[in-house]
């Protein structure tokens, strides 16, 4: 009973996992003299040359462990209390699975430079892992909302979070190369916040869900 307990209070990592990576976005721009988050992506924060790695890199080294152990807990939830559907349980088991590639990936093999300089480093970065994580990150959201509408004792708003999570992710990956350069920031940002927001969403339904204390089918 009080590793259930654990479990249960455990998803709740995820929330506290956004708030980290929105003070690694906002005290690592403080760091960063000359930063602008209109302008310029997230992981420029992190890069290997980049004054405010410190900073930045530590919080989001806190996030990334926050968010792999929130996807954990919530697929025990899932599994345990066997919510859902075969599609829903498979799309909870891959976005917690894409926030393992997004944490140990990008710390792995963080830009060596602000923007895009071409090294190893770098292809690693923008071609393997982030195409990794956007297209576990797709697969997993599609799931998700397909099988939690098709679900009909799941709450009607986790379905409905992770379609429009879908949609800014989508939206913010296409217009980084519609919009002006100095809005380049903006588009990267509501395609990195969507996954990020989503998996506080998660955390906190998993916590909703094995409060109640019942099984689910």
């Amino acid at each position: 009973m009080k590793a259930q307990k654990l479990i249960r209070w455990l998803c709740l990592t995820g929330i506290l996992g956004l708030l980290f990576y929105l003070l690694h976005d906002w005290l690592g721009g403080m760091a960063y003299p000359g930063y602008n988050r209109m302008a310029q992506a997230v992981s420029d924060l992190t890069a290997a040359d980049a004054p405010s790695r410190g900073v930045a890199g530590g919080l989001s080294t806190v996030y990334g462990l926050l968010s792999c152990l929130s996807g954990v807990m919530v697929c025990l939830v899932v599994d345990d209390l066997n919510v859902g559907n075969r599609a829903f349980r498979l799309g909870t088991y891959l976005f917690a699975v894409m926030n393992w590639v997004s944490a140990v990936g990008y710390a792995l093999f963080p830009l060596s430079g602000s923007g895009y300089a071409g090294t190893f480093q770098d292809v690693m970065h923008m071609y393997v892992v982030t195409a990794a994580v956007v297209l576990l990150s797709i697969a997993a959201l599609l799931l998700i909302a397909i099988g939690g509408f098709k679900a009909r004792t799941l709450p009607r708003t986790l379905p409905v979070f992770a379609l429009a999570a879908l949609i800014c992710m989508f939206a913010g990956a296409m217009s980084v190369n519609l919009v002006p350069a100095g809005y380049f920031g903006v588009a990267e940002r509501l395609s990195t916040y969507s996954a990020v927001v989503f998996t506080a969403v998660l955390g906190w339904y998993g916590f909703r869900l094995f409060g109640t204390n019942r099984s689910m089918s």
